[in-house]
């Protein structure tokens, strides 16, 4: 994608989390190949851990936190070519206000703004699509997504031509079938932090994957986890597995074990992928790895595993346990933009078309998005302010003056107070929010 003076393509990511960092990186790796990436940790209860950017594996050309108002000063209208906005619906919201009124009504060329999702979209479609109205580009993931969210935006009579159909970026390895190497069957389960949320639910998923290994000896079975103890993924995580497996009764079998990494690693030397409504689904789907949704708990909206109807993939553990592999229905997984015929490198090629097509636009309109003071005047303040802006997209905290820079004592003693509140967050999620949950139900 060729930028505005015709130099290498620069390109920022605003990210609040390691799952949605690793989205936008990649995303900004497919859209502009050769560009220098710089990216933004939005600061917030799932700002990720060294080890999770590390985990991630995507270098940056440099990487820094930043609260909302502090981006919108960074991005400015001459430094980038493309801004991704890899955050949940209200944020992205909130930035294109904060970036439309930073930017003004110049006629000047500004980067363009592109946003989507990280996965499966299965809940709050309209919330947030509708959150997400306003970039330049919105992604989606598969054929089947770009159809409902055009629906969205033109149920409200919204424009619909930001959406762009790609594919997800870090899906890999298509075609990939058994190795030969010489090592045990490996069944992974793929644990998610919110999905099921209950005790119950949790300890009956771990209870099944230990019975699947104690009846299959010859296998190795996996829990692979999004985070460790302490740490924040997308989702908040209040009952995290390596708790359940602590207390398991007599302990995990030998063949069975808590794994952690990237998902394409471990997707390497998978032969059966069980999830409840994970997007790694997708991922094992477009590697042909054979993938489980478990049936088990039903099949509900609240899980996610309704958007696998019709997959060939929905399951139960009884049928695992008794050898079944799910054979997926082809027609389900092209409209899902997996394990289709078109080889995943051309999938962003309309989308590298349409950023370049925006980015030598001489005089680009300014940011538009459909929530405004006068479509959502209930709704819009209180997200904008959540992030740091008033109602017209200014900080609520203008910068210091200048010559009045922080010392490093000061910005020491704020990073460590902000961990430490972070710290007792997370404390108050996994540790005293349960129990007050369980006082609560006697």
């Amino acid at each position: 994608m060729p930028s505005r003076n015709e130099s290498p393509p620069r390109v920022a990511v605003l990210a609040d989390s390691d799952t949605r960092w690793k989205w936008g990186a990649l995303t900004a790796h497919r859209l502009a190949p050769r560009g220098a990436l710089d990216g933004f940790l939005l600061r917030g209860r799932a700002t990720p851990t060294v080890r999770q950017l590390a985990e991630v594996g995507i270098h940056a050309d440099a990487l820094c936190e930043v609260t909302g108002a502090e981006f919108t000063r960074a991005a400015g209208r001459e430094r980038y070519d493309v801004i991704v906005l890899a955050c949940v619906g209200g944020a992205v919201q909130a930035m294109l206000h904060g970036l439309a009124h930073a930017w003004g009504r110049a006629t000047a060329p500004r980067p363009v703004v592109v946003t989507g999702y990280v996965g499966v979209v299965y809940e709050k479609l309209a919330d947030g699509l509708l959150l997400r109205h306003g970039a330049d580009v919105v992604l989606a993931n598969s054929r089947h997504d770009a159809e409902r969210f055009r629906a969205v935006y033109e149920g409200v009579d919204a424009p619909s031509d930001s959406v762009i159909e790609c594919a997800l970026p870090f899906l890999e390895g298509g075609g990939r079938g058994r190795s030969e190497e010489l090592r045990p069957f490996t069944v992974v389960f793929a644990a998610q932090p919110s999905v099921p949320d209950g005790r119950a639910d949790r300890a009956y998923l771990l209870e099944r994957a230990v019975r699947h290994a104690r009846a299959h000896p010859e296998r190795d079975v996996l829990l692979k986890l999004r985070s460790k103890p302490g740490e924040h993924t997308t989702h908040i995580e209040e009952l995290p597995y390596q708790k359940l497996a602590q207390r398991f009764p007599g302990g995990l079998p030998p063949n069975c074990r808590l794994v952690y990494g990237h998902m394409g690693d471990v997707l390497d030397r998978t032969d059966l992928l069980v999830t409840v409504s994970s997007t790694a689904a997708l991922e094992s789907l477009h590697r042909n790895v054979p993938t489980a949704v478990l049936t088990d708990l039903g099949i509900r909206e609240a899980l996610g595993n309704h958007h696998f109807l019709g997959s060939g993939c929905l399951t139960s553990w009884d049928h695992l346990d008794a050898g079944h592999l799910p054979r997926p229905d082809p027609t389900w997984t092209a409209r899902q933009g997996v394990a289709t015929d078109r080889p995943h490198e051309r999938a962003f090629d309309t989308a590298r078309a349409r950023v370049a097509e925006l980015a030598r636009r001489a005089a680009p309109p300014p940011l538009a998005p459909y929530y405004t003071a006068e479509t959502a005047p209930g709704y819009l303040p209180g997200i904008l302010a959540r992030y740091g802006f008033d109602p017209g997209g200014r900080p609520l905290r203008e910068p210091a003056a200048p010559g009045r820079e922080e010392s490093a004592l000061r910005r020491a003693t704020r990073g460590a107070l902000r961990e430490a509140a972070r710290g007792a967050y997370r404390h108050g999620v996994q540790r005293v929010a349960p129990v007050i949950r369980r006082l609560g139900e006697l």
